[in-house]
């Protein structure tokens, strides 16, 4: 299967490609930014629990790609184990039946919509 060229990273000035929005380095940093920042505190011990990596781990391991992708006939690597049903609108946890595997792409459109990016409000 061909992939998609690479791309010059975001941040101003960074050598790397990615196949993303940032290279490995700056996705990191951004994660952590957006993490200590904007993340409400209470679903921030949420995602760090070891009952949530580990059932992160295994929906990924046993749904490696994006569901979305896939309905448009499109084989991409799933990284976000999303809510269905998000936390914030009575979502329930840590339900399989409420999780799916998406891309970054997939995942951000899907939040844009509901307006739930997990920012504090």
């Amino acid at each position: 299967m061909p992939t998609k060229p690479l791309k010059p990273c975001a941040v101003s000035g960074c050598p790397n490609l990615t196949d993303g929005t940032y290279c490995e380095k700056h996705r990191k940093e951004r994660n952590i930014e957006y993490s200590r920042f904007n993340r409400d505190e209470e679903l921030q011990k949420f995602y760090k629990s070891k009952e949530w990596r580990q059932l992160r781990k295994s929906y990924l391991e046993s749904h490696p790609l994006c569901c979305e992708c896939l309905k448009q006939g499109k084989y991409v690597t799933a990284t976000i184990v999303d809510h269905i049903v998000p936390i914030r609108q009575g979502g329930k946890r840590l339900d399989a039946n409420n999780l799916q595997s998406l891309c970054l792409s997939c995942h951000t459109l899907k939040s844009n919509k509901e307006g739930s990016s997990g920012f504090k409000r």
